[in-house]
């Protein structure tokens, strides 16, 4: 049994905050703490209460720092992580001319191995401790995947892409070896330490109407598992797929009509949705995702945030590297906010950390499990600096508030303000900016040094 006590500012959400005012919806512990036994959260509450519940639990404090659960990334593409910030196309043409080349690359598995391990630290390095992954058309890729998640303990969710056309050679399988590739995945994986499945048929233009039924019968046999793909992200998309599938009465319709919208399917981009596409989601209760670094750098559109949210629909949002811009969540709030204001939207910045901690739990089903600081689920988080630039430390010299504390890291943050990163409750960043693990006999005299400095005079916002 190994347990340990992680001491300093906390905040973590119940439900989302209406506003900037609503304070029920979260909690926010100026010298707070979190108890961790065997990868578990025990209890949270002040330093305190803990520490004399637990008084001989060795002590880590992070104090001035900003404890919270760790970053969830829905929609990610962990075959394109040396494609990132690959110059000037739209979507289309930029699959072409480097997606698709770079993936088949993971046919090798010796190469998908390298790339995993060098894909998750990126995640650990950004504070992401969950993620929802595209891996390519080969089994390999999926098996390398799951293989470094498990290595690591993490809790991630990903699939081999099914895609049998409108690809080049070494990029495609079969209506029959997806399904047969997938089952196999799935019987290894699902379930497997933290891993979850999912079903994956890339997006309608490269899946054939026979790799779709196939898709169907994985769907259908497995409901447990997730589904993922893209929809409407590009108006030469949305045409293309007209042109493919000309009797399915819309975009959506395409997965809709072969059984693949449910709570538990997410639907990359969905920018540019019709009205009984929208009615479609509110029905079947499938999850948009917003990309904001990857639709502003392909030139794709604008997500309609309070749009779809208005009529009851529940949005994830991520980073799609590597259209996307940076594996940063933090960063991925910065776009964000920039595209709702684009629309006359606002994002407030607990609203926004409540999106990609508590929030994308939700739109996985797992709030149970992740996303939040509550007993009982699993020790993943994400410690932050909020003065780890000098321009970052500069501007807090006049923040006045929790929430200015957060709108900061949010647009100014990247993975310099990750201090630390927990997955498990096991530390993971190898750089660390405040970090001392202690016996009980050097707590005291730990405490003893922090009882005589004024974190007022660190953070002069507390």
């Amino acid at each position: 049994m190994t347990q340990k006590l992680l001491r300093g500012r906390v905040l973590t959400f119940h439900r989302e905050p209406r506003d900037g005012d609503d304070a029920s919806a979260y909690t926010y512990l100026e010298d707070g703490a979190v108890l961790i036994k065997d990868g578990t959260i025990q209890r949270l509450g002040t330093f305190d209460a803990l520490r004399s519940a637990a008084p001989s639990t060795p002590v880590t404090d992070h104090r001035p720092h900003l404890m919270m659960a760790g970053f969830i990334d829905t929609h990610i593409h962990f075959p394109q992580v040396q494609v990132i910030a690959s110059w000037g196309s739209q979507l289309l043409d930029w699959l072409n001319n480097y997606t698709f080349p770079e993936e088949t690359r993971y046919a090798d598995p010796d190469h998908s191995a390298r790339m995993a391990s060098k894909f998750f630290d990126q995640l650990i390095a950004h504070g992401t401790t969950s993620a929802v992954a595209f891996c390519s058309v080969h089994k390999t890729s999926a098996d390398a995947f799951f293989s470094e998640a498990s290595s690591r303990g993490m809790r991630m969710l990903g699939g081999k892409v099914l895609m049998d056309r409108n690809a080049p050679d070494g990029l495609r399988d079969t209506p029959q070896s997806g399904y047969d590739d997938t089952k196999a995945l799935i019987e290894q994986w699902q379930g497997t330490g933290r891993n979850s499945y999912v079903i994956t048929p890339r997006f309608a233009i490269t899946s054939s109407p026979a790799q779709m039924e196939m898709a169907q019968a994985l769907a259908s046999e497995h409901p447990d598992c997730h589904i993922q793909t893209h929809l409407s992200e590009n108006h030469d998309e949305i045409s293309f797929t007209a042109e493919l599938y000309p009797q399915a009465r819309d975009y959506l319709d395409v997965y809709q009509s072969y059984g693949l919208l449910r709570e538990n399917a997410l639907l990359g981009h969905s920018i540019h949705l019709k009205p009984r596409e929208i009615d479609a989601l509110v029905e079947t209760g499938a999850h948009p995702v917003f990309c904001p670094t990857s639709n502003l750098f392909l030139g794709s559109g604008l997500f309609d945030n309070a749009g779809l949210r208005a009529k009851g629909i529940t949005n994830g949002i991520a980073t799609d590297v590597g259209a996307g811009t940076s594996y940063s969540m933090l960063q991925t709030l910065n776009e964000g906010y920039k595209v709702l204001q684009l629309q006359g939207q606002s994002l407030h910045p607990l609203q926004a950390f409540h999106w990609v901690t508590r929030g994308n739990a939700c739109v996985l089903g797992l709030e149970d499990k992740i996303g939040t600081l509550d007993a009982g689920t699993e020790a993943d988080i994400v410690v932050l600096n909020s003065q780890s630039t000098d321009a970052m430390a500069l501007r807090m010299e006049r923040a006045g508030s929790l929430a200015e504390e957060l709108f900061i890291l949010q647009m100014m943050g990247d993975d310099r303000a990750i201090a630390e990163v927990y997955v498990n409750g096991v530390p993971c960043k190898a750089t660390l900016s405040r970090h001392v693990d202690t016996d009980e006999n050097s707590v005291t005299s730990r405490e003893d040094n922090l009882e005589n400095t004024d974190i007022s005079a660190v953070f002069p916002i507390y």
